[in-house]
C-alpha cells in the first residue's frame, strides 16, 4: 500500500523525535487511526477519557520534559473540546502541536455537519495554525509547527481535512515554482546580552544594600547559577508559582512563594529590599512586589517583549537565564556586611515555624495543611508533584517543602480547574521510573479528574517498576477557593447554591477501578496514610477528608480584605463561628516565638 499523509505526518513527527501521541478518535481522524495501526509501535497513541484531557496531557508532556507535546483530535466536537488544554500550555508558554481533522475539502462552506471554521477557532490559541489543503504542504507545515513551537514555547496547530489524510503522500515536492522543501531539526540559540548592558546590571546590583531575587519557571536549568548570585549578593530568593521546582525549599535563604499564596518571608523580602533581581518570571501581582521607586531593578528574560511589564526595569537582559547568569556572576562584588542576608534567613526559619504549628492546628476532621506537611517529611527524592486550582493550590504553594531533584508544575497563569490529574498521567508516561503525585480538590476531581481514572487503568501496568502514582483528592464538600475569595475580595458570605458539592466515596471508587484506596479524615494518621500510599504496588487515591473552614491566609491582611471579611459574616456566613476562630488561631500562630515539643 502506497503511503498515505496521514502515514508521513505521523513519520515526520517521528523524525522530530516526537512518538507519543495524546487524543481521543472520531472519524474527522480516521486516516490517522489506520496510520496509528500501521505505524505499530512506533507512535503510540494515548486514548485520554477526553479531548481537554488529552490537551493538558500534552501540556504536562512538554513541561516534565520540554520537549514538544502533541495531542490529536477529530473535526468540530473533538477539536472545540481541545481548547482549554491549549490555553493553558499557551499562556504557561509551553511547547504543544494540535493535530486535528476537518471536513473534505469539497463540503467546506456548505454548512456540513460538523464543520466549524478551525483557523479561526484556533487562531488566538495558535502561534502558527494552518490548514493541509494539498499533500505536498504536509513535510513543510509539520515542520514549522514542531520549530515554531520549540523555539517560541506556543502551541502551534495543524488541521487536516479527512480526504487529505487519506491521499497519497508526497516525500518530495515537484521541482517547481512555489514548491516548499524544508527540513528536520532545531538547536536553540545562545542568546546573551551585550556587554555594556550586563556592566549596566552589575553596576545596580553591586550597588545595592539589600536586594531581593524573585525567580519563575524561566530560571529552569540555572540553579547553580542562582545560588552563586544569591550568595555573592547575600540576597533572599523567592518563587513564583511556576518556579517552584526551580531551588529546593530546604535552603535557609529560599523564602518560598509570593503573592497571595505566598509566605510571610516573601512579603517582608519585597517590603524590604532597595534592589529586585527578576528572573525568569511574569509574576502579576504588583501588590506583592516592592513599591514603585522603592527598589532599582534589574530584569532577565528570554523574550524582550516580556521585560518590564510588571514592575519597572532599571537594568533589562535579554537572554538565557543561565547564560546570562554565567556572564554577570565574574562581574558581581560579594557583600561584605551579611546583616540583610541574616535578616532573610531569620524570616525563613520563622515562616516555616509559622507553617508546621498552623499543619498540627485541630480541624473538623482534618487540617488540610497537616496533609501536606506530612508529605514533606517522607517525600522522595525524584518526586514529580502536580496540583490543580483550588484551595489545595495553597497547601502545595505554601506547606510543600520541595527538594533537589523534584519537579512540579499547575496551570499557572490559565489557572484552570482539571490540569491535575491529566498532568499526572503524562507525567508517569514521559518519566515511568519517577514517582509521581497529584494534589486535586474534590471539586476539580468531580469535573473531570474521576474519569482519567479509566485511562491510568488501561495504561497502568507498563509502569509495573515504579508504580508509585498517587492521586490525593482533599474532600471537602466546597468549591472552597471560590467560597474564600467570596468573603475576603466580594465581601459576600459563603452561598451554598453555588459553593456545596456532593460528597462521593473517592477512594472506594479507585478501588473500583482496581486501584489501592484509601481514606483518612484523622491528622495524627495521615502519615502513616502517606506511607501506604507511597508504597502501594498499584496506582492509588489517597481520600482525605479535610476541614473548608481552614482558612488559606495571605502573607498580608489589608484592611479592605479585613473589611469585607467581616462584612461577609455580618451578613450570615454558614461557617461564620469556625471561620473567625480558626482563621484568629492560624494568624496568633505568627505571633508565637517557639514551636514546643516539635524542634
Amino acid at each position: 500500500m502506497a503511503e498515505l499523509v496521514a502515514d508521513y505526518v505521523l513519520k515526520r513527527l517521528r523524525e522530530w523525535g516526537i512518538h507519543r501521541i495524546y487524543g481521543y478518535p472520531g472519524d474527522g481522524i480516521n486516516g490517522f487511526l489506520g496510520a496509528l495501526d500501521r505505524a505499530k509501535d512506533k507512535t503510540e497513541f494515548i486514548q485520554a477519557r477526553h479531548e481537554e484531557m488529552a490537551a493538558f496531557m500534552a501540556c504536562g508532556h512538554a513541561k516534565f520534559t520540554g520537549e514538544v507535546g502533541v495531542c490529536m483530535a477529530t473535526s468540530g466536537p473533538g477539536a472545540i473540546h481541545l481548547l482549554n488544554g491549549l490555553y493553558d500550555a499557551k499562556l504557561d508558554h509551553h511547547p504543544v502541536v494540535a493535530i486535528v481533522g476537518q471536513q473534505k475539502r469539497m463540503s467546506l462552506g456548505a454548512e456540513y455537519q460538523q464543520e466549524v471554521d478551525l483557523q479561526v477557532l484556533f487562531k488566538d490559541v495558535s502561534e502558527f495554525v494552518q490548514v493541509c489543503m494539498e499533500p505536498a504542504q504536509a513535510r513543510h507545515l509539520v515542520d514549522r509547527a514542531v520549530r515554531i513551537a520549540l523555539d517560541r514555547h506556543e502551541v502551534c496547530t495543524l488541521i487536516i481535512p479527512n480526504d487529505v489524510q487519506e491521499e497519497k503522500a508526497v516525500e518530495s515536492p515537484p521541482r517547481e515554482h512555489g514548491a516548499v522543501y524544508s527540513s528536520v531539526g532545531y538547536a536553540r540559540p545562545r542568546v546573551l546580552p551585550h556587554d555594556a548592558d550586563l556592566e549596566h546590571a552589575a553596576k545596580v546590583l553591586n550597588e545595592g544594600k539589600k536586594v531581593a531575587m524573585l525567580v519563575g519557571q524561566g530560571a529552569a536549568g540555572a540553579a547553580d547559577e542562582l545560588l552563586e548570585t544569591a550568595e555573592l549578593l547575600g540576597a533572599g530568593i523567592a518563587k513564583a508559582l511556576l518556579g517552584k521546582d526551580v531551588l529546593p525549599d530546604d535552603l535557609p535563604f529560599v523564602t518560598g512563594p509570593i503573592g497571595l499564596l505566598g509566605s510571610t518571608a516573601s512579603y517582608e523580602l519585597m517590603k524590604g529590599c532597595d534592589t529586585l533581581l527578576m528572573v525568569g518570571t511574569s509574576f502579576p501581582y504588583a501588590e506583592f512586589l516592592p513599591k514603585e521607586g522603592q527598589a532599582r531593578c534589574v530584569e532577565i528574560e528570554l523574550d524582550a517583549s516580556r521585560i518590564g511589564i510588571r514592575y519597572p526595569v532599571d537594568a533589562p537582559l535579554v537572554g538565557d537565564a543561565n547564560e546570562t547568569l554565567k556572564a554577570l556572576i565574574p562581574m558581581l562584588e560579594r557583600k561584605q556586611d551579611r546583616s540583610w542576608r541574616e535578616e532573610i534567613e531569620s524570616q525563613v526559619a520563622e515562616w516555616w515555624r509559622v507553617t508546621e504549628e498552623r499543619a498540627f492546628q485541630d480541624g473538623d476532621p482534618m487540617n488540610p495543611q497537616r496533609v501536606v506537611w506530612e508529605l514533606s517529611q517522607r517525600l522522595p527524592d525524584d518526586t514529580i508533584i502536580t496540583a490543580d486550582s483550588g484551595s489545595s493550590t495553597n497547601w502545595f504553594a505554601r506547606d510543600l517543602k520541595l527538594k533537589k531533584g523534584n519537579l512540579a508544575s499547575l496551570s499557572g497563569t490559565l489557572a484552570t480547574m482539571g490540569p491535575g490529574v491529566p498532568y499526572a498521567i503524562a507525567a508517569k508516561f514521559a518519566h515511568p521510573g519517577r514517582p509521581v503525585i497529584a494534589f486535586v480538590g474534590d471539586g476539580a476531581f468531580q469535573m473531570n479528574g474521576m474519569n482519567e481514572l479509566i485511562t491510568v487503568k488501561r495504561y497502568y501496568e507498563r509502569w509495573k517498576d515504579n508504580p508509585t502514582l498517587v492521586f490525593c483528592v482533599f474532600n471537602n464538600q466546597d468549591l472552597n477557593q471560590v467560597t474564600w475569595e467570596q468573603r475576603v475580595l466580594s465581601g459576600d458570605p459563603k452561598y451554598p447554591g453555588t459553593q456545596w458539592i456532593p460528597d462521593f466515596p473517592y477512594a472506594r471508587y479507585a478501588e473500583l477501578v482496581g486501584f489501592e484506596g484509601i481514606y483518612c479524615e484523622d491528622g495524627d494518621e495521615v502519615g502513616s496514610a502517606w506511607d501506604q500510599a507511597l508504597a502501594a504496588d498499584r496506582p492509588c487515591v489517597l481520600e482525605v477528608k479535610t476541614d473548608p473552614e481552614i482558612p488559606p491566609l495571605p502573607p498580608h491582611i489589608t484592611k479592605m480584605q479585613a473589611e469585607k471579611m467581616a462584612r461577609a459574616m455580618v451578613k450570615g456566613d454558614p461557617e461564620r463561628t469556625g471561620v473567625m476562630e480558626k482563621s484568629l488561631l492560624g494568624k496568633l500562630v505568627e505571633f508565637k516565638e517557639s514551636l514546643p515539643g516539635r524542634k
